[in-house]
């Protein structure tokens, strides 16, 4: 059998040794990490700068992957490739790149770490050490609660792995509800350490933490049936709720320029030479398909092929009201005479164009306020009100449509859910939500066409889990899906 230490589901992060707060690019030191390594409030705020380089890296490319290219919007750009097929198609198996896991274990593993000896430390505050604690309980359960969205049962390791000795380094899947339950108390505890805690880029606070917890608990109410979520839900909501603003106008919130902006709740900072993008690199257009003059005038030039690309469906929806402006700062198009074609790009997340040269400096973006008040308004739903649930949607589509009051009240509290869900898919493009939101509204077998008629497959909206995890842990069975 295979060393532990090898094990992919286990990988350790060695710990780091040196780190600076605005480049998370930090030097590691070689070797697994021992309590010789845990000395002072700087040693924990390394490994926490550390452990958030690894959290960015793990969702880089794969945010969107698990987040919306199964939902039927997303389909091939220029060019395809099988593996990008079987998603959007729902024909996942153990080989695709995506039902890998390892670097968001390999992340929890840093927080558990982090959770074991900052507790003992000495730092200059208890603010610092309330920091480094809070962002590694945010961490944990924002890994958690996507694995186990995507993979259902699922190791739950709490205790940090330093050694290949160490037992219990062969988990078995366990079930979904005791992720569930480890995920709401690390948020509760999270909360309480970052009150207080200053924004900064990458790192968590308590607005980020109760959003989280606004988003866990819709999900546990609508797809779990845990009827005591609701009301933790609206709790966690109403302690965002008027605490940011929306900017005045929608493209500004992804500008390079804009970084941190007051509608930013939690992000992924990206940097140039420090940290670039992963999945904007694909909706780009590649320079040889495209007339010299137009290149960046207008046509957003790319760093490779253009392997993604919204579908026809979408671009209906995202069309649907004239002058929206989101649909322009979403994607464009643009007609090149000399080449008789028609380009098109996404424009969110595109970074900036540099001597000849993409450079995806363009910040992931998590959560904002805009989440925030579509959140208040399915809760206002659930909770009869779609009164108040119109106040908050129209609060949001002022800004794209240029008219107040957009949407009319009286009417039922279906009809708003269904208003609720549009906004989402158009005010979220791109930005990882809408796969959940397909399957917490409950019309992901009506929505997305490969899915038609299969709702009674067993485990069909779960991923497999890798062959490499499967080969490693003789202790993991793979997830039974009936395509």
């Amino acid at each position: 059998m295979k060393k532990a230490f090898i094990y992919t589901l286990l990988l350790l992060i060695p710990l780091i040794t040196v780190s600076c707060h605005k480049d998370l690019n930090v030097q590691q030191k070689g070797g697994i990490s021992t309590n010789e390594a845990w000395q002072t409030g700087d040693d924990a705020e390394a490994a926490m700068y550390g452990m958030m380089s690894t959290f960015r890296a793990a969702f880089a490319t794969n945010f969107v992957y698990w987040g919306e290219y199964r939902t039927g919007l997303w389909g091939p750009g220029l060019s395809t490739q099988p593996a990008r097929d079987n998603v959007y198609a729902n024909t996942i198996d153990a080989a695709n790149a995506y039902t890998d896991w390892t670097n968001l274990y390999t992340t929890i593993n840093s927080a558990n770490l982090i959770l074991k000896y900052t507790p003992g430390l000495p730092f200059n505050s208890e603010q610092d050490r309330n920091t480094v604690l809070g962002s590694a309980l945010f961490v944990r359960a924002f890994c958690y609660y996507w694995i186990v969205r995507i993979w259902g049962d699922a190791p739950l390791c709490l205790d940090g792995f330093e050694s290949d000795n160490q037992e219990n380094l062969y988990p078995y899947r366990e079930p979904k509800a005791n992720i569930f339950a480890t995920i709401e108390q690390d948020l509760t505890n999270a909360a309480g350490y970052l009150q207080g805690v200053s924004r900064t880029p990458n790192l968590p606070t308590a607005e980020a933490v109760n959003t989280l917890q606004t988003d866990l608990y819709l999900w546990l109410y609508k797809v779990e049936n845990d009827q005591t979520a609701l009301a933790k839900a609206r709790k966690a909501c109403d302690a965002v709720y008027g605490k940011k603003t929306l900017l005045a106008d929608y493209a500004s919130i992804f500008n390079v320029d804009n970084k941190l902006n007051a509608e930013e709740i939690f992000l992924w900072s990206m940097i140039k030479e420090e940290k670039e993008g992963g999945f904007q690199s694909d909706w780009l257009v590649p320079i040889q398909y495209m007339t010299a003059k137009y290149i960046e005038n207008p046509v957003k030039a790319g760093s490779h092929q253009q392997w993604v690309f919204i579908t026809d469906t979408y671009k209906d929806i995202l069309n649907e009201v004239p002058g929206d402006t989101r649909r322009v700062a979403t994607y464009d198009t643009f007609y090149d005479p000399e080449a008789s074609t028609t380009h098109q790009w996404i424009n969110k997340f595109a970074g900036t164009w540099e001597n000849e040269v993409r450079v995806f400096n363009s910040d992931i973006i998590v959560y904002r306020y805009a989440d925030i008040l579509l959140f208040d308004a399915e809760l206002d739903c659930y909770e009869n009100n779609p009164d108040g649930a119109i106040e908050s949607v129209n609060q949001l589509v002022q800004r794209a449509y240029g008219v107040s009051d957009y949407y009319e009240k009286g009417q039922s509290a279906e009809a708003v859910l269904d208003i609720i869900l549009k906004e989402r898919i158009k005010e979220f493009c791109g930005e990882g939500k809408t796969w959940w939101d397909y399957i917490r509204f409950g019309v992901v077998f009506d929505r997305v066409p490969a899915l038609a008629g299969k709702e009674n497959n067993k485990n069909i909206l779960l991923w497999p889990l890798s062959q490499t995890s499967l080969n490693d842990n003789q202790n993991l069975k793979q997830t039974e899906i009936e395509y």
